[in-house]
Order: C-alpha cells, then sequence, then structure tokens
C-alpha cells in the first residue's frame, strides 16, 4: 500500500504539472491554501534530493523519498534554506512569528515572555487579513502556550517529544494518524469552502527511531551507526525517514483527490539541521550543518524543477503566506521575515526582501561557549560571546567552514561582529549580555530577565 501511494504521488506530480523548465500555470486568483510539511531534525542531506546542484553530498543515497523527490521535480529547491535555531524549540517560536529567536526573546526552550503577543501569530495574522481562512497544526508543539491561542481550529493540543514515541507498531512516531487527520481536515475545508493553512509537525525523523516493521526489512544490511559512526541505529532512521515520505505521498494524494492540487502550495522543510558529516557541526549548534536544511515550495506559478540560491530563513514563512493568501495586507510590527513571493513566481531569481538584511542565530546553551551566528550576503561569522573571539566565513567559496577569513578581513569582521552584538542586546536586552559575556549561563536556562515559569 506504500509503495502504491508513493508510485500514485509520482504519477501525479508527473501528469498535472509541467516538465522541469517549463513555464508553470500562473497562481489562482482564488484564496490558495498551505500545507506546510514539517519534519523533526532532518539533515540538510536528509532526503533524496540533493539541495544544492553539483554537491553530491547535499541529498542522500541511502534514505530513499521518492515522494519529496517528485515534489522537488514540479517546484523549487532552496540550497541555502535555513531553519530559525539549531534546535525545535526556539525555530518553531520564530516560524510562528516571523521573528528571529533574539528578537522575540526567545533564546532557549524555556523561554516564555516572548515580544509577540499570540493575537500576532501566523494563523491568527492570516484570519485577520481573510477571515475565511481555517488553521491547523497536528503533531509535535512543545511550548505551554496553546495552539488554540495562537489561532489553530484544530490541533492535537500541547504535545512534546515523547508524545511522539507511539506503542502501536502500525503507527510509527505517529505519522500515520497525524497524516489521517490532515486529510480529514483538508476534506472537511473543502466541503465548507474555507482555504487553508495546514501545519504538520511530523515526531520524524527524531530519535528514538520508529518504523514499520516492512519497511525496517528494507535497510536491515545498514548495520547500527549513524553517519559519524556514532551508536545509533542507522537502519531505522533510514526506514522512518521512509515512513515520514509515504506519508507526503498521501498527503500529495489527498490534494490531488479533493481537487485543490493546483491551488494549494506546499512546503516542506525541517526545523533544524543535523550531523551530515560533510557541514560543520551539527542539532544543536550553529554550523552550518545546524542550521542549514532542506527547503522545497511548490505551487501554482511555482516554475517545476527550479533552484533559488537566494537564503531563505524559516521565520519567512509567515510574510509569505500573507503574501499569497492577502497581497497587501500589513504584517504585525516587529516580524523580521520577507516573502518569497516574487522568487517562487520568477523561477528563483532575485533576493527576499526583509526589513533587517541580515540572518541571525543564537544559542547560549548545551555548547562549549554560548554562541550567535550572522549572515549577511555570502559571509557568515559567528561569534563566541565569553571568549570573544569572531569567525568569518564566506560561505559562496567555502559553504564546508575550514577557512576562517576572520585575520585576513578585520575591517569586515569587526563590522559584523558590531552588527551581531547590537541585533541580541536589542532583542534580550544588556543584563543578557552580561551574562552571556560571563559564560556562566546555566545548561538549559534561558539568560538575562527572561525567567521560566511553569505553563
Amino acid at each position: 500500500m506504500r509503495t502504491f501511494l508513493s508510485l500514485v504521488a509520482v504519477a501525479f506530480a508527473a501528469a498535472t504539472v509541467a516538465p522541469p523548465g517549463a513555464d508553470a500555470p500562473a497562481p489562482a486568483k482564488t484564496p490558495p491554501n498551505f500545507l506546510f510539511i514539517l519534519a523533526d531534525d532532518q539533515a540538510w542531506n536528509g532526503t533524496g534530493v540533493p539541495m544544492m546542484a553539483g554537491t553530491t553530498e547535499s541529498g542522500s543515497k541511502v534514505f530513499h523519498t521518492p515522494n519529496i523527490d517528485a515534489l522537488a521535480k514540479r517546484g523549487m529547491t532552496f540550497s541555502n534554506g535555513y531553519a530559525a535555531h539549531p534546535k525545535c524549540e526556539c525555530s518553531r517560536a520564530a516560524i510562528l512569528t516571523g521573528r528571529s529567536t533574539t528578537s522575540l526573546n526567545a533564546p532557549t526552550k524555556m523561554s516564555r515572555d516572548w515580544k509577540a503577543p499570540a493575537s500576532d501569530a501566523l494563523p491568527n495574522t492570516l484570519k485577520r487579513a481573510n477571515d475565511t481562512y481555517r488553521a491547523a497544526h497536528f503533531g509535535k508543539w512543545q511550548w505551554p502556550m496553546t495552539p488554540a491561542s495562537m489561532g489553530y481550529d484544530a490541533s492535537d493540543g500541547i504535545t512534546q517529544n515523547e508524545t511522539g514515541n507511539a506503542r502501536d507498531p502500525n503507527d510509527p512516531k505517529l505519522s500515520f494518524s497525524l497524516t489521517r487527520r490532515a486529510c480529514d481536515f483538508m476534506a472537511k475545508q473543502v466541503k465548507e469552502g474555507h482555504p487553508f493553512f495546514l501545519q504538520m509537525s511530523y515526531y520524524a525523523v527524531h530519535a528514538d527511531p520508529q518504523a514499520l516493521e516492512d519497511t525496517l526489512k528494507k535497510y536491515e544490511g545498514l548495520g547500527t551507526s549513524n553517519a559519524k559512526g556514532e551508536k545509533g541505529d542507522r537502519a531505522k532512521m533510514a526506514a522512518m525517514t521512509e515512513d515520514l515520505d509515504t506519508c507526503v505521498g498521501t498527503l500529495l494524494e489527498k490534494l490531488q483527490a479533493l481537487g485543490i492540487a493546483d491551488n494549494t502550495y506546499v512546503i516542506y522543510m525541517s526545523d533544524n539541521g543535523g550531523s551530515t558529516k560533510y557541514l560543520r557541526g551539527g542539532k544543536g549548534n550553529l554550523g552550518e550543518g545546524g542550521v542549514r536544511v532542506p527547503l522545497i515550495v511548490a505551487g501554482p506559478g511555482v516554475k517545476a524543477g527550479s533552484t533559488c540560491a537566494a537564503p531563505a530563513i524559516s521565520w519567512d514563512i509567515m510574510p509569505t503566506v500573507i503574501d499569497f493568501a492577502a497581497p497587501g495586507a500589513a504584517m504585525p510590527k516587529g516580524v523580521e521575515g520577507g516573502s518569497w513571493k516574487d522568487i517562487l513566481l520568477h523561477g528563483g531569481t532575485g533576493e527576499v526582501k526583509r526589513p533587517i538584511d541580515r540572518l541571525v542565530w543564537h544559542q547560549p546553551v548545551e555548547n562549549a561557549h554560548p554562541q550567535s551566528s550572522l549572515r549577511k550576503g555570502d559571509y557568515k561569522l559567528v561569534y563566541s560571546w565569553d571568549t570573544k573571539v569572531s569567525e568569518l566565513f564566506d560561505l559562496a567559496k567555502d559553504i564546508r567552514e575550514q577557512h576562517d577569513l576572520a585575520k585576513e578581513m578585520p575591517e569586515r569582521t569587526d563590522a559584523l561582529t558590531r552588527e551581531l552584538k547590537d541585533h541580541v542586546r536589542a532583542g534580550l536586552g544588556d543584563a543578557a549580555i552580561a551574562q552571556l559575556e560571563s559564560g556562566e549561563t546555566p545548561k538549559g536556562r534561558p539568560p538575562g530577565r527572561d525567567r521560566p515559569r511553569k505553563p
């Protein structure tokens, strides 16, 4: 059955969209639907789709993802797709609010005093712009604020990583039951005449890996080590990835069955990166491995088989959705993301225009040194607060971050360091900066005035 669904999705893609390089159909005049598929902990090369043309290491030859492959063939692949944070909670907060985690004052998973009210969350903002929209969130949530308060009409409520550790062998990581609920939600909205925003926050491919027994049999020869040779279960990871891909195929098939595939934007990405054996770092740190993620978008007006090299980050999703759903609608004050609409409708050319001309990441815990990083143009700066050491890399020439240019380009390094520190200070405040510079940030606790409280 799973193989059949995968084949159906591939056939659907081939039959209903133009071949790679052909002109895509114009966007529909009716309000579009949005299907946002968020994988958990999927590395940049965690699918079968090479995220960067000509770089074989940017895709996997081991993990089989025919439905995600098909999605890329009928849409646009971003070679410079980024998560807002190298860990899931803060990354998801940035998606909800369209802001960097420092400007939001959500620097760790313990953060509670966000600078954006729930009324300004993506679903609430979308429904203010067009009150015919309905929104749903199924899967991993991780915050004590409820999905309902953010504007979701249907959800699984407040869930955690552990929620996804399924006991039913026929529903590993709850991927299949989540998908069934999503299909029911979409059918309901079509029947009632509502456009929708549906966020599928899958628990896969987060540890501990779970997979269908039949899928796992395909990968038994992979053994029990991960990409870095560390203890883990490589076979289960591959099987879990294929099960996730099967669910993606089911969602795509449902769009076709409901007759809304031609008026739905599908966004596929991961909440943070992971170890790739190619990029520096992985989940939890600010190397490219920790923040660079798979990103694919398909939908009306998006050229089939196209690519985009412009840096795109997950806090751009909110302004992108609003721009397509209600062109000209005002964004809430403080939103830092920019819309991908122009580059999606022009074959991947151009740049994302944002209120701030930089991408910023911040990770004060779980590393040897509290760090922040900034990307501006092709240059990326990584700053350690307690040691006051800056590293500078030209990602256009050095995506693996192997050649530190800080000493060769001191003026640029100093200027970007000042810009980065000003950005973080504006969001977190002087007390947080002092704590970062002391290196005494308690593990797992937020810096400065951002005190944890019980939900």
